[in-house]
């Protein structure tokens, strides 16, 4: 809009509302919608007819073709956002946050943005979404425009319908539009000759509705009274949601306040009555804007003023914008009241001098974003550019304010569209769990090597220490910020490190029983472990470069301590281990692999998993179908990740029922919102959809309000407002976090989030394809994920609201998934390995045969590298804290179906489609001999 320069061309107009529409559902950009909305609306008209701006006219011509005029947007915009990204990141370092991180994310238009050690979320989202667009309005005087208020107040009486629709006025009566705002413009020139106690008559109507306003207000809380209240609004539409500034003497009369004030409404109220004033736009006069006052009063802390400002333009801008700002700081006035003082450069100052000297005794408005900040009366003429801005500020307001205004206005408005903010009581006992179940987890590791592998065990434990030590380095040197999910990954790194070292110590152990010395059992334990290794670490791996970046947040943070984890592990496994192994055998060292009560363990295992095959299909069929009528029946509940809404973690001091909780907010939010127990009995999430789609700055604090009205009746001590939503140091009780996700991101989560599944799994079945040489190998393990990846599904559909914790479809449980995948790759992978190095040794061997001795011989490192991995989610399912139980018991379930499939479904079915492809070989040959 700004590029056309507020352009009111009709076809311009009605494709960029068509754009916004698609925006909301379309995963394209907005540039490309509004080519396109264009196009639709009228294919001949010329997009260089509306651009040809004085601002763009050395890049586009009267003659520029349509295409070329999008190229040129694309680059504005994409520049807009440059800036964007640079003054944003301009005020955070003013704001003194200790280790901010802002970055661009790949998806055009989007910024995020993680700020540790917020106390105040309600600050930083001003702070983000303040466009800085600052301006300077002549205003009316409110007793200018009182007869066209009272004109609209009756008018509305046959606007609104019986269910409380509005209607457009000009689309209803044009005649009538017409006359009524003669007679209005009439009433306004006549009202300057009228005398003062004449004018007071004339708003004594209006003015006589105060009163009855106040009383009915307050007798509509009451049960039984709203009804006087409906009634009182359907006589007079407006002033049931407009209090006018009106002054009563002493005598009893009315009369218009001094100044623009035009009246007051209760927040909630304001787009109510925005609509009803739209509605009846004709009335008031052309060159009237009106704007609500930033934020309440003191005073009245949940109401808002209306002012009229007076536009004086041709072009309907503020005659003075923030452009000519050259400095600004907060400041005190004579009577100590915080304010900003700002400078102007030449042009500015000379502007701000005729402003003032035509409006002395008059108000100047000053709008920063669309918001009214002050409207001081002008005294004298201001001949020197200094001025100041007062607004009720707090010292940190006023320090934010003046950062914004030195920082640089936005190109384009910046809107928070996604939001998590955690407490740091929340976040503490969230790090405590997750530092417990990271302690638990390592030593129990630690434990297991050593118990199962004697000396081996305690040389790879000492290399997963080293890896330790390189994880932490390296996301140090990244500046990553550790994240509860980020913790998960290093814990669940642990139970997969030490999978490098089973694959390459139970080698060894089959060399030793071969009858060949340590040194050479090492060695060549090593040497035929490495393909293993390597192929199963890259599967993985890929697996994580996907989660990353088709991820976001915590779900990035998970899958880069994984691929750092996983990526590390290569190194100290074949490295780290074989260097102590070698320095040991120098020393003359014995090097023991296990004990007496496992030496034998899985070596005399004969299992025909190829002759039950059928069978086993037959059970993971039943499996699979139940699933999938759990998923149709029952359904899953779907995450705010996937369905957008607002989440919040409330504490009360008491426990508490949330039947009651849910029917309380339903009054207030007018729908009824999903309430559950989070932990303990004390301890609530609540979700809702109610205005998400509502992109306002001042929605997140009605939301605020919503809730904490809805809510602190069930508190046993009393909560104020601000220690409800206050993030101090030590909080026990209140809102502990928020998260928001609007609907468009809501969308692209979600079809992220399953496209990451499938380029998951085509990935894999390409590399395995490519690695063993039949595609059968490739399609036999994604058959095999693919049977994990519905089981895991089927268990969010049979147990949500079974199991004592949340069981939502969400990112986490795509982490979950691909999490699984991974995992259950790598073993198939091993099994595979083994089968390809067996039919290079035994190639006349039947098929049958070398799967199952290799399915037989890798049994060992199958079952140990499974016990280490879900030993650790043990830890961190019972001590890791409830916002990732739910995704890690997932894991813990679906890790015991990848080690199943791996085994009885991933190989048979590769050999079911090679004994296939044999076959009909086969027949074809035959066939030609018959011919022959």
């Amino acid at each position: 809009k700004a590029l056309a320069d507020r352009s009111t061309n009709p076809t311009f107009v009605k494709a960029i509302d068509m754009a916004n529409q698609k925006f909301k559902t379309s995963q394209k950009d907005f540039v490309t919608l509004f080519a396109e909305s264009f196009k639709e609306v009228d294919p001949n008209a010329k997009l260089a007819a509306i651009f040809y701006t004085i601002e763009l006219k050395d890049k586009i011509t009267p003659n520029s073709t349509n295409e070329e005029v999008i190229k040129v947007l694309r680059d504005e915009t994409e520049g807009a956002i440059d800036r964007t990204f640079n003054i944003l990141r301009t005020r955070i370092d003013r704001f003194g946050v200790t280790q901010p991180n802002i970055q661009r994310l790949q998806t055009a238009g989007r910024i995020l943005i993680e700020l540790p050690g917020i106390k105040e979320p309600s600050r930083v989202r001003k702070l983000l979404q303040g466009t800085a667009n600052l301006e300077f309005w002549e205003t009316y005087e409110f007793s200018e425009l009182t007869n066209y208020f009272t004109e609209a107040n009756k008018r509305l009486v046959d606007l609104i319908g019986p269910g409380g629709e509005i209607r457009s006025f000009a689309t209803d009566s044009t005649a009538k539009t017409t006359d009524t705002t003669a007679v209005a413009e009439k009433d306004a020139k006549k009202k300057e000759e009228k005398p003062v106690s004449e004018k007071k008559d004339t708003t004594k109507k209006a003015a006589s509705l105060v009163d009855q306003i106040k009383d009915t207000t307050k007798k509509a809380g009451k049960e039984g009274d709203k009804q006087n209240f409906e009634e009182f609004a359907k006589k007079n539409p407006l002033y049931a949601y407009l209090t006018l500034n009106l002054t009563r003497n002493d005598k009893g009369q009315y009369y218009p306040g001094q100044g623009p004030l035009i009246g007051f409404s209760h927040i909630k109220d304001t787009s109510r009555v925005d609509k009803m004033l739209k509605a009846c736009a004709n009335i008031f006069p052309r060159n009237l804007k009106l704007a609500w006052t930033v934020k309440p009063t003191k005073e009245q802390p949940e109401i808002l003023q209306l002012v009229g400002l007076k536009v004086t333009s041709r072009d309907g801008t503020a005659p003075l914008t923030g452009d000519v700002v050259v400095d600004a700081r907060q400041d005190y006035s004579q009577t100590g009241q915080v304010e900003i003082t700002m400078g102007m450069n030449t042009d500015g100052a000379r502007t701000w001098a005729r402003l003032t000297s035509e409006n002395v005794g008059k108000c100047v408005a000053i709008v920063l974003d669309g918001y009214v900040y002050s409207f001081p009366r002008v005294n004298e003429e201001i001949p020197n550019g200094r001025s100041s801005i007062s607004g009720n500020f707090t010292i940190e307001e006023a320090k934010d304010l003046a950062n914004i205004l030195k920082a640089g206005k936005l190109p384009a408005p910046a809107r928070i569209v996604q939001e998590d903010v955690v407490g740091p009581s929340l976040g503490k006992e969230a790090i405590r769990a997750g530092m417990i179940s990271f302690i638990l987890a390592f030593v129990l590791v630690l434990l297991y090597m050593g118990l199962y592998y004697n000396t081996a065990g305690w040389v790879a434990n000492a290399a997963l220490c080293i890896n330790v030590f390189f994880l932490f380095g390296i996301l140090a040197s990244l500046g990553a910020v550790l994240t509860l999910p980020g913790i998960a990954g290093i814990v669940l790194t642990f139970g997969m490190d030490v999978d490098s070292n089973v694959v390459i110590y139970e080698r060894i152990k089959e060399e030793i029983r071969a009858g060949k010395g340590m040194r050479l059992a090492v060695a060549d334990g090593y040497k035929h472990a490495y393909s293993a290794i390597i192929d199963s670490k890259i599967t993985t791996i890929l697996t994580g470069i996907i989660l990353y970046i088709f991820g976001s947040g915590p779900i990035q943070g998970f899958a880069t301590t994984l691929i750092i984890g996983l990526t590390g592990s290569l190194f100290t496994a074949i490295f780290i281990t074989r260097l102590i192994f070698e320095w040991m055998l120098d020393k003359n060292k014995h090097i023991r692999l296990w004990h007496k009560f496992n030496e034998f363990w899985f070596t005399k295992v004969n299992i025909d998993f190829i002759g039950v095959r059928k069978k086993l299909y037959i059970a993971s069929l039943i499996v699979i179908v139940m699933g999938i009528g759990a998923m149709l029946v029952r359904g899953m509940v779907e995450g705010v990740d996937f369905t957008g809404g607002r989440s919040f973690v409330v504490r009360f001091d008491q426990n508490i029922q949330t039947n009651e909780l849910r029917s309380s907010l339903r009054g207030t939010f007018g729908e009824e919102p999903e309430v559950k127990t989070f932990g303990p009995d004390n301890q609530v999430r609540i979700t809702t959809k109610y205005m998400i789609e509502e992109n306002s700055p001042v929605v997140d604090s009605l939301i605020d309000q919503k809730l904490y009205d809805g809510l602190k009746a069930y508190f046993k001590t009393p909560i104020s407002y601000s220690d409800f939503n206050s993030s101090h140091e030590g909080k026990l009780i209140g809102k502990l976090s928020s998260q928001k996700v609007g609907p468009t991101i809501a969308k692209d989560i979600k079809r992220s989030a399953f496209l990451a599944v499938f380029i998951a799994l085509f990935v894999i079945f390409a590399y395995i394809a490519i690695r063993f040489r039949k595609w059968q190998w490739g399609l036999g393990g994604v058959v095999s994920l693919f049977h994990d990846s519905i089981i895991a599904l089927s268990l969010y559909a049979w147990l949500h609201g079974v199991v004592p914790f949340t069981l939502e479809v969400d990112q986490t449980m795509i982490a979950a998934i691909l999490t699984i995948i991974g995992f259950s790759i790598n073993d198939t992978v091993i099994i595979f390995d083994r089968i390809r190095e067996y039919k290079n040794l035994y190639p006349k061997r039947d098929l049958s045969v070398n799967i199952n001795d290799a399915i037989n011989h890798t049994l060992g490192r199958t079952m140990n590298t499974s016990g280490t991995v879900l030993v650790v989610l043990l830890a961190i399912i019972f001590f890791g804290g409830e916002i990732i139980r739910g995704m890690n018991f997932i894991l813990f379930m679906g890790l015991l179906v990848g080690t199943y499939s791996s085994v009885f479904n991933a190989t048979p079915v590769a050999y079911d489609f090679i004994m296939w492809r044999q076959h009909v070989k086969e027949r074809k040959m035959a066939r030609l001999k018959e011919k022959r």
